[in-house]
């Protein structure tokens, strides 16, 4: 995957009524080199369903993440999984979707699940693919390579039957879906959350809101990286803060700085004053400050602090986010926008803000950061530390 490529990937799903627990389950890993997506359906519905597909999930992510051949995870499971005697079918079907991000290149494993959905230039593409049997199941093989403006998504058997039994409707149907997809992607702005949301609420409505089975749909849509970079808090050696002000200004993506003594560092190799935002105080928050060739300048400690309890709390969704013209709003709004942060922090302590029960090395800023980078990379978000 090129370097300003990102692999923007959004599960949703929805419960059968009157279940507790989805019968389908969605989990992905994403690394540098490589994202794998795993959805499965478990037969029937509630606990044992989603136990049964929890289950199937685990095993290949863990299998896929740890580099076994395909084969042999494909036969662990098979033999894994039990077949119902009554229907005879397997208890949980799958769809594996593997991408390679050095070379673009993907491939999809389907076990009984309905067909991915492949888009390309708004219109559908058909993926060349092939049976394989493997203990007696057969497995559908496909592959492609994925390029900028690509859609590719998997969905439950739930999705596909949506509507059925209303006015003798056979259910929605894959080519219904695949249509509206193309519609979404025409009319609305590109991500794999409009997308995966608007089906999903097709589906429900489809439904009459009695959701008849549990209906699931993950997706993965290629589109430009947002890339953001934070400068907070002083460098340990100040003959080589130029250094990084230049590291700063040659950013090719959004400019943060969160820190006074930062943001006086690159106001002073400006040749300017930071001006500021009194629009934006707070009572528990300093104004926000403007500079030329920054885009949002806060105060240090205290707003990064606030800003991580507005991520948390809105679990990195920024439509929760809670409207605030605040220094704190702003920085937050900047981080769940962006899908790449690269965090460039200073160590020089400033005692004000040192727990003294902390390690003279060890700043409240640099703890702060590292949580916040923990629960963002939990939340499919791409950030790294340079410390200076």
């Amino acid at each position: 995957m090129t370097v300003d490529n990102f692999l923007d990937i959004y599960p949703f799903s929805l419960n059968k009524k009157g279940e507790e627990l989805c019968g389908d389950k969605v989990k992905f890993l994403k690394t540098d080199k490589a994202a794998t997506i795993v959805l499965s359906d478990g037969l029937g519905s509630g606990v044992k369903a989603n136990i049964l597909a929890t289950l199937t999930t685990e095993i290949l992510l863990t299998m896929l993440t740890a580099e076994v051949p395909l084969e042999e995870v494909l036969k662990t499971i098979i033999a894994t999984l039990p077949i119902c005697q009554v229907r005879n079918i397997a208890y949980s079907t799958f769809t594996i979707i593997q991408v390679n991000c050095e070379t673009n290149s993907f491939t999809v494993t389907n076990f009984d699940n309905p067909a991915v959905i492949y888009i390309r230039n708004g219109q559908r593409m058909e993926l060349q693919t092939h049976m394989e049997e493997i203990l007696g199941r057969k497995i559908s093989l496909s592959e492609g390579t994925l390029e900028r403006g690509d859609f590719l998504g998997a969905i439950s058997d739930g999705v596909l039957y949506a509507g059925m039994g209303v006015a003798l409707n056979f259910g929605w149907g894959w080519d219904n879906i695949t249509t509206h997809v193309e519609q979404v992607l025409a009319q609305k702005p590109r991500t794999a959350r409009t997308i995966v949301h608007d089906v999903i609420e097709k589906t429900y409505s489809l439904y009459q809101g009695e959701i008849g089975d549990d209906a699931s749909f993950v997706g993965i849509y290629v589109r430009r990286r947002n890339p953001l970079m934070i400068f907070t808090g002083p460098p340990l050696d100040e003959e080589r803060d130029e250094d990084y002000v230049n590291q700063l200004l040659g950013f090719e993506g959004r400019k943060v700085i969160c820190g006074g003594t930062t943001g006086n560092i690159v106001a002073t190799y400006l040749g300017e004053t930071i001006e500021m935002d009194l629009s934006t105080i707070r009572k528990e928050l300093p104004p926000i400050g403007l500079l030329s060739c920054i885009d949002l300048v806060t105060e240090g400690i205290l707003t990064l602090s606030k800003a991580t309890e507005y991520i948390k709390a809105c679990h990195c969704d920024i439509t929760r986010l809670k409207f605030d013209n605040n220094g704190a709003y702003l920085l937050a709004r900047e981080i769940l926008q962006a899908d790449s942060i690269v965090f460039l922090v200073g160590q020089q302590i400033n005692e004000f803000y040192q727990n003294p029960l902390l390690p003279k090395n060890i700043s409240i800023r640099r703890s702060l950061i590292e949580d916040l980078v923990q629960f963002l990379r939990q939340h499919q978000k791409e950030v790294s530390i340079d410390y200076c």
